[in-house]
């Protein structure tokens, strides 16, 4: 799990620069967390979540036209 202070602090900047419009200083700092549980590595940016969440709700069935794959 991420540290609860990384995820306030980018959710502060994304705030800023997505619903306010303000232009960050350093946009080089914004980067992509996990909407679900904050995770850094592994994003997939079509959902939007982690490669974990993504697989988890692929398994339930709860992400529209995508199935977990078994041969």
């Amino acid at each position: 799990m991420a540290r609860a202070a990384l995820k306030a602090k980018q959710s502060k900047m994304y705030e800023k620069r997505f619903t306010q419009g303000v232009a960050l200083k350093q946009p080089t700092k914004f980067y992509n967390r996990c909407r679900l549980c904050g995770r850094s590595k592994a994003y997939v940016r079509d959902f939007g979540i982690c490669r974990v969440c993504l697989r988890r709700y692929a398994r339930e069935g709860l992400i529209m036209w995508l199935r977990k794959a078994s041969w």
